[in-house]
């Protein structure tokens, strides 16, 4: 037996301001927002996004812990429209290339946070 979904994603911030307007213009609106956390929601997934616990730590996505979030994209034509939307954001991306491992097209761009996020198509 295997897990049907993930159910949520808990990702600590440095600040929840930065962080909201950030995801807002790739992701809408928030599903929940306070002084302590933003949240969002894709399809069945939850993605929380909190302050620390204890001071911030800045991370190094190649060291330790998560390296990159990728949210999928169906089709090459929605993998542009996302880089269209970045680019009119002023987020700084890679641009479309091609994952050497999955032969797959992809964009890579970093949070406030510095984390490490894509956009990656299936199709």
């Amino acid at each position: 037996m295997t897990p049907a979904f993930i159910d949520h994603i808990v990702i600590i911030v440095k600040n929840i301001e930065e962080t909201e307007k950030f995801y807002t213009k790739f992701l809408g609106s928030p599903l929940e927002l306070s002084k302590e956390q933003v949240v969002y929601k894709i399809e069945e997934t939850k993605i929380f996004f909190g302050l620390p616990y204890s001071e911030w730590k800045e991370i190094d996505k190649d060291a330790s812990g998560l390296n990159h979030l990728a949210f999928g994209v169906k089709t090459a034509e929605e993998l542009r429209e996302f880089e269209k939307t970045l680019n009119d954001a002023n987020i700084k991306n890679s641009g479309v290339q091609i994952d050497k491992w999955g032969n797959k097209e992809f964009i890579w761009f970093d949070d406030p946070n510095r984390y490490r996020l894509e956009f990656y198509c299936r199709g």
